[in-house]
């Protein structure tokens, strides 16, 4: 796998707890993307990975994404200015430019844990790196406010108090298990990839992400058409 040069054999950090992967590469993205291309660059990913990946990424500017199975016409309606993009994971409507945006690559062979478990156990890590007073959600709201994914607490959601501040949605493959997080409505501490990545591996090392034409490609040829956008 690719690595800056210079680093490629340097481990980020090394601890001693209960993990789920022994080993995981880091990938923090400088470049921000179009909506499209980053849902394109998790894909390409997932197709190309052997060992479980976090990628950590923004956006070039203001942007929606939706679940697999939602409806795109409303979303149109409602937001006519920005990027409106379906992602191949499922859950409700996401809003992104201010959120800290992540997403879990991992492979088939390492993915060992049901759906409800993988899920649980990927938000308390996160609770655990964002280092606050927060709790995995023993249970889904009882009444469903809207189609937006932060005003609708799901079982294992991470909460503050009643407040929801990190959701996320799963696709499975043949590949393997895509994991699209986002964390908004608190504060982001500093060094948060790299305390998530520790939290999540006992062994953590730099990747980087030379593939972008092929992401691209895809984008054009799937993840911006409107046969993809508008199929529900």
């Amino acid at each position: 796998m690719p690595h800056p040069a210079g680093i490629a054999n340097r481990q980020i950090h090394s601890i001693k707890r209960p993990v789920t992967f022994e080993t995981l590469e880091l990938l923090e993205e400088g470049a921000r993307h179009p909506a499209a291309v980053n849902m394109a660059v998790d894909e390409v990913l997932l197709r190309q990975t052997r060992v479980p990946i976090l990628r950590v990424y923004g956006w070039q500017k203001a942007a929606v994404t939706f679940g697999y199975f939602e409806k795109w016409a409303p979303l149109f309606a409602e937001f006519p200015d920005r990027e409106i993009i379906r992602r191949w994971t499922g859950g409700g409507v996401v809003h992104h430019g201010r959120d800290w945006t992540y997403s879990l690559i991992i492979p088939r062979p390492f993915v060992n844990l049901p759906p409800p478990e993988s899920y649980r156990r990927i938000h308390q890590k996160l609770g655990e790196a964002l280092n606050g007073n927060f709790m995995v959600a023993p249970q889904a709201a009882k009444k469903k406010m809207s189609a937006a994914c932060f005003e609708n607490p799901a079982r294992y959601d991470l909460l503050a108090g009643e407040h929801k501040i990190a959701g996320a949605a799963q696709r499975r493959s043949r590949f393997g298990l895509l994991h699209q997080g986002s964390v908004q409505g608190c504060a982001i501490p500093e060094g948060l990839a790299q305390r998530f990545a520790a939290c999540l591996a006992r062994k953590v090392t730099p990747r980087t992400f030379e593939d972008l034409p092929a992401a691209e490609a895809l984008a054009a040829a799937k993840n911006a058409t409107e046969t993809w956008n508008r199929k529900y």
